[in-house]
């Protein structure tokens, strides 16, 4: 996940420089190729960051990716060596550096605030534990994955809900429904309490 949030960072950063052709270098075999498309995404915490990574290059003109192994990654290792080597003896030598840091990962802020297709995120993995039905046009790939899905839920009646940690069943909601929950949650703190 964290390879994966280094690499978004840069590509967004691209575009804000508004780069046409776009190399990017990195040292994960697992990322690199998996956006290669050389690789599958089977880890469901992964598929988001894939996601995001291939929209987000639909903004360049041209993007490749490179596998670098840790040792010939030496802009790393020359960065290192720099850093190193300064010696800083007062306090108006240093030049702050700003990073941006994000407090949700990176595949969240590209979720829309409401559902565009009038059905819920958790549509294709209702359906399968219902009636047991794939959605149209699945590939072999799309339906195993959807099965590996469907493991962590369990349908009660009409209501689906994710087995979390320790086995704590969560109440799966859509973008409208968890706009109003989470509306309703503000109202109620912001209510004073008598005294």
């Amino acid at each position: 996940m964290a390879e994966y949030e280094a690499c978004i960072m840069g590509i967004r950063a691209a575009i804000e420089r508004k780069i046409n052709i776009l190399e990017v270098y990195g040292d994960s075999t697992f990322v690199i190729y998996q956006l290669k498309r050389e690789w599958e995404t089977r880890n469901p915490k992964l598929i988001h960051y894939r996601k995001l990574v291939l929209e987000l290059i639909e903004e360049f003109y041209s993007v490749t990716f490179y596998y670098l192994s840790r040792d010939e990654n030496q802009m790393a290792d020359v960065l290192a060596t720099l850093a190193s080597m300064i010696k800083v003896n007062k306090s108006e030598d240093m030049k702050p550096i700003q990073i941006s840091i994000y407090e949700t990962p990176a595949h969240c802020y590209s979720i829309e605030e409401e559902e565009n297709d009038n059905y819920p995120w958790y549509q294709n993995i209702l359906r399968y534990l219902k009636n047991r039905e794939y959605p149209d046009h699945a590939t072999e790939n799309d339906k195993r994955t959807l099965r590996r899905l469907a493991i962590d839920f369990i349908l009660d009646g009409e209501i689906l809900y994710k087995k979390g940690k320790n086995q704590v069943l969560l109440r799966c909601v859509d973008a409208v429904e968890a706009k109003k929950i989470l509306e309703m949650k503000v109202s109620v703190e912001c209510m004073p309490t008598a005294s």
